[in-house]
């Protein structure tokens, strides 16, 4: 019998597919939203956090529509409607009622429309590294959405990724493109930020209006080398959010929670615990 991979996890309904979502620990729940990287998932952006966060807390990762190992529907629209809805969908099946958020990257722009969409389904508000007003598109960031697999560009990206590249090993890079090339994986990424890329950008900076409105305490965390999405996008959401602070770790990229785990764990269990 072949060993069963990590990345997948429990499977629940939601909506008309089936969502892979990872479910350990006990306490207040926090739902881990992952980032829009190629061959992406829950897994893969989230599992150094997992042992550091489950002591404490009932600590929730989905595998976001398109993504990973939740179940892909025919003709699927990716938009930033429908995976708020997966969410919405998720905590209703899990029966939660309420949760903190943390949201990396395009994870974060979910965050915040989860935050002014539902806010009375969310506690508090992690944003790492996060979309969600606008900027102009990156060459990171452009790399990212433009892959096409190979292990080559797959290197490329992970170098990206991390202002440290000892992080991007060989084996990562194996694992990760050998990740993005499964069945139906590259088919769905290339599908949801089609050119001219910065329309994507634009439409998650789509409830940028409303962000002045979010209530919650909210936690704002970036890389000073982010070479993705641009620290000016940390300035501009601590402008805009009044019940928020800004944390930013030098010497680091994209990758926080990669990079700067246990520090990124601290700064999450001590936010929430306050």
């Amino acid at each position: 019998m072949s060993e069963k991979r990590p990345e997948i996890a429990n499977s629940v309904k939601t909506g008309e597919f089936l969502t892979n979502y990872h479910d350990i620990g006990e306490g207040y729940p926090v739902v881990l939203l992952h980032g829009s990287g190629p061959g992406v998932t829950a897994w893969a952006n989230w599992n150094k956090l997992f042992p550091l966060l489950k002591g404490q807390h009932r600590v929730i990762a989905p595998d976001l529509a398109g993504f990973g190992f939740t179940e892909r529907v025919p003709d699927p629209v990716y938009s930033m409607n429908n995976w708020v809805q997966q969410t919405i969908d998720l905590f209703d099946a899990l029966k939660i009622e309420k949760a903190n958020l943390v949201g990396n990257s395009f994870g974060g722009a979910l965050a915040l429309s989860m935050a002014i969409r539902c806010p009375e389904r969310v506690n508090k508000l992690v944003l790492m590294g996060s979309m969600g007003v606008s900027f102009p598109i990156t060459y990171g960031l452009d790399q990212v959405w433009g892959y096409t697999p190979s292990e080559a560009n797959m290197e490329e990206l992970l170098e990206i990724f991390t202002y440290d590249h000892s992080f991007a090993t060989k084996d990562l890079i194996k694992t990760r493109y050998e990740s993005s090339k499964q069945p139906g994986f590259q088919e769905s990424f290339s599908a949801m930020f089609p050119q001219p890329r910065q329309k994507s950008v634009e439409s998650m900076a789509g409830n940028q209006n409303y962000i002045r409105n979010i209530a919650h305490e909210t936690l704002i965390i970036h890389g000073r080398e982010d070479r993705v999405i641009p620290l000016e996008t940390s300035l501009k959401l601590i402008q805009l959010i009044d019940n928020a602070q800004l944390h930013v770790f030098g010497h680091c990229g994209h990758w926080t929670q990669i990079e700067k785990t246990q520090e990124f764990a601290d700064l999450l269990l001590n936010f929430f615990k306050r």
